[in-house]
């Protein structure tokens, strides 16, 4: 490992350290950081902490990592810069999975508190394959311009759906709109739960993918005679990005950008080395959404914006420069 890739590992850890100190300490109430050993002093700090803003804090570093993991595998398996949940309508699947579920309150016995991220994940990956496979129809090269228009047509499609599923229900589910938005608020240690074996195997997937990931990004042809199975290792690599998607979008809404940004950075500093960038892609990305969890909480207190927001704010602008950038080397 070089010395460029040690420095990354520990900036990013070190990143994502303040960040955590910065989201269980900063709020409507100060916790001093000694709370986490001497509970004793302070009851209630040491109940705010471990009740409201531990779970919070790790729910955040847990969806940001797996949207940006995901977003790393994704847009080297595709050879596409602007790859990623959001964007390709991933997300608005895993949506109409978990709202599916809440809406005809389904639950499975065998899968228990884990019914809702499995169809998350069944909608995510589903989506996804109808994706590729209409982009492949349209136009079998699959040019950037093509993967994104189509992931707009689904996303606005399955958006509909959800939004019919809400008016059918009435005031029950009025409030997943806010859900949909994007949040970590007041979900607990159950979702931290719930996320968690997800977030573990999902990871594990593209991790031990890394060097087909990086035999793909020269075409597949060229990976075949490297000995890579193509076929096989895309849809485990697709297997694996929908599964932390699912999850995600399961525990904390539609969050979008977290996918899109933190790996297109990491690509552009570092490099495309898939057995660094997911990994550093996965601390950065859970620094990225703690920090806009505590702004989005913070900026205009007591009023809790969505984190959906905050990530648009960031990402919209990103998402632009990336276009204009691809369109304009292109035309050069």
């Amino acid at each position: 490992m070089t010395k460029k890739y040690i420095a990354a590992y520990i900036l990013s850890i070190a990143i994502l350290l303040v960040s955590i100190w910065c989201g269980i300490s900063i709020g409507s109430v100060s916790v001093p950081l000694s709370t986490l050993w001497d509970g004793e002093a302070n009851p209630t700090a040491y109940s705010i902490l471990w009740h409201i803003r531990m779970p919070r804090v790790i729910l955040a570093a847990l969806v940001g990592a797996s949207l940006a993991i995901a977003g790393a595998a994704f847009q080297g398996l595709l050879k596409n810069p602007l790859a990623d949940p959001y964007t390709l309508g991933i997300s608005s699947g895993a949506s109409v999975g978990a709202v599916f579920t809440l809406f005809f309150s389904v639950s499975i016995p065998i899968l228990g508190l884990f019914t809702l991220p499995v169809f998350s994940m069944a909608g995510a990956l589903v989506t996804l394959l109808i994706v590729l496979g209409f982009a492949r129809v349209v136009d079998r090269t699959m040019k950037m311009e093509t993967l994104i228009l189509t992931g707009i047509i689904f996303s606005s499609f399955l958006g509909s759906c959800i939004s019919l599923m809400i008016a059918l229900t009435g005031e029950e589910l009025r409030s997943i709109m806010g859900w949909l938005l994007g949040s970590v608020s007041m979900r607990g240690w159950p979702y931290v739960k719930m996320i968690l074996p997800f977030v573990i195997i999902g990871t594990i997937i593209l991790w031990f993918n890394r060097r087909e990931l990086n035999a793909m990004i020269y075409g597949e042809e060229r990976a075949k005679y490297l000995g890579v199975d193509v076929k096989r290792s895309k849809y485990i690599i697709l297997i694996g990005g929908s599964m932390l998607t699912g999850a995600a979008v399961a525990v904390s809404g539609t969050i979008g950008f977290v996918g899109l940004v933190v790996p297109h950075m990491v690509r552009m500093i570092l490099g495309a080395d898939h057995r660094h960038l997911l990994l550093i892609s996965f601390l950065n990305g859970a620094s990225l959404l703690v920090i806009c969890d505590l702004v989005s909480r913070t900026i205009i207190a007591p009023t809790e914006l969505p984190i959906g927001v905050i990530t648009s704010f960031i990402g919209a602008p990103v998402f632009a420069y990336i276009f204009f950038k691809q369109r304009k080397g292109r035309v050069a």
